[in-house]
């Protein structure tokens, strides 16, 4: 991409998760078949935090941390929930913050682009009915964002794979979510979320419960009351979490703790971790299983950054599509769907890519480019899906106008408050 913009028109993929959102665009001329590309947000791996600051002078701060009196996080989630997410005195609903989050990621994208999306796909989750679309749509509205379309997260996982002959499966495993679906082209044929299933931060604390064990009465005695331990608890998790990541691309590393006494290393080991979370992987397949009960799956797609995790493929069944960065499997797929949307199926034959493919012999692993598949094989996607839904009739919320009139940009400096404002802990 040119400092300076395209000169080629774009459609936008859009995913505000739980803890992160991400972009990807999708090119609508040149030739060939396009493919995505991320686009970076000023956070790591390319995305940002999906957090809102409500700053003293009524607009918000994205993707920095803060007094969570005034942040959101999490309402992407949340979508649909009646009880406001409360920021201040302000009263916000999930849905405006949503789109609150998906203006600020357009906006971005359209400034290095020299111009808006054609059309905005924004993936959601996969439970989402039709009073979730309607609010989605209602507060995108107010935002201005018209040429929205809602995908759920498995099609828009699936849209981004050349697939040919029977149904996908897609299991998705974030930081704090959890689904399991299988899909045909622009349908969900079976889904299953699971609200008590452990996932990404669930690890983190079996990793943090294993380092306190391994430290013993080292670790028990520390004074929960004072600030350095609660930093040093702070600090720990976080370093926890990187080992959990760091696993996924080694046989073993070593977690620091630095305790008064002096920093500690507390060795774990990738067979370690798999026995912490083995039965919790565990009954996230066997929930898989039963969506895919019966169905004679092509492959199955990994969506979310847990699924690096190497535990998770190995135990599920039939054909794993692997990505280097599954976090943004369902984003890129949302960019190409829009693609698809406006111009149609592309002609070109599928090209090879990167993504690997398991079979039951963890041996036999080859590029999904090299499948042998005749052409007559490879059938069209509709020439459009019927996922866009008349939004609900509510009344507009003018209130938010007011407030969300401008936004920070991610890592700018902090605005000074008065003193008010420093006094009301503001």
């Amino acid at each position: 991409m040119s400092e300076g913009g395209s000169e080629l028109p774009y459609v936008l993929g859009v995913d505000v998760g739980t803890t992160r959102t991400a972009a990807a665009l999708c090119r609508l001329g040149g030739a060939g078949r396009a493919e995505p590309e991320v686009v970076g947000l000023g956070g790591p791996g390319g995305g940002v935090a999906s957090s809102l600051q409500l700053m003293a002078d009524g607009t918000f701060a994205v993707g920095e941390p803060g007094d969570p009196r005034w942040t959101a996080t999490g309402f992407g989630a949340r979508v649909g929930d009646g009880v406001p997410v409360v920021l201040g005195d302000e009263p916000f609903t999930a849905e405006e913050l949503t789109a609150l989050m998906v203006s600020w990621v357009a906006g971005q994208v359209a400034a290095r682009e020299g111009e808006q999306a054609q059309r905005i796909v924004l993936s959601h989750p996969v439970g989402w009915g039709a009073h979730h679309k309607g609010l989605m749509h209602q507060a995108l509205r107010v935002m201005g964002l018209e040429n929205v379309t809602l995908l759920a997260e498995p099609l828009a996982a699936a849209a981004g794979h050349s697939f040919t002959r029977g149904p996908v499966g897609v299991f998705s495993m974030g930081s704090h979510a959890f689904s399991a679906a299988v899909v045909r082209p622009f349908e969900v044929v079976a889904w299953a979320e699971g609200p008590d299933q452990d996932t990404g931060v669930d690890f983190d604390d079996l990793v943090f419960g294993h380092v306190r064990t391994e430290l013993g009465r080292a670790f028990s005695e520390l004074d929960a009351q004072d600030p350095r331990t609660r930093g040093l608890y702070g600090r720990l998790r976080r370093d926890c979490e990187a080992a959990k990541r760091v696993l996924s691309g080694t046989f073993e590393t070593v977690i620091p703790v630095h305790l008064p006494s002096g920093r500690v290393d507390v060795p774990l080991s990738r067979a370690k971790f798999d026995e912490l979370i083995r039965s919790s992987v565990e009954q996230a397949v066997s929930v898989f299983e039963r969506v895919v009960r019966g169905t004679s799956l092509e492959a199955t797609v990994l969506v979310g950054g847990s699924t690096r995790i190497p535990l998770i493929p190995a135990l599920l069944p039939g054909r794993v599509v692997f990505e280097a960065a599954p976090e943004t499997t369902a984003v890129k797929g949302a960019a190409l769907a829009g693609r698809h949307m406006i111009l149609g199926p592309d002609d070109s034959e599928p090209i090879e890519t990167s993504v690997m493919v398991r079979d039951d012999d963890p041996l036999l692993r080859f590029p999904v480019g090299d499948m042998d598949v005749p052409d007559a094989e490879f059938t069209a996607p509709p020439p459009r899906p019927p996922i866009d839904i008349t939004p609900l009739d509510l009344p507009e919320r003018r209130t938010v106008k007011r407030v969300v009139q401008g936004l920070a940009v991610t890592g700018g400096r902090r605005r000074s408050r008065d003193a008010h404002d420093s006094e009301d802990g503001r």
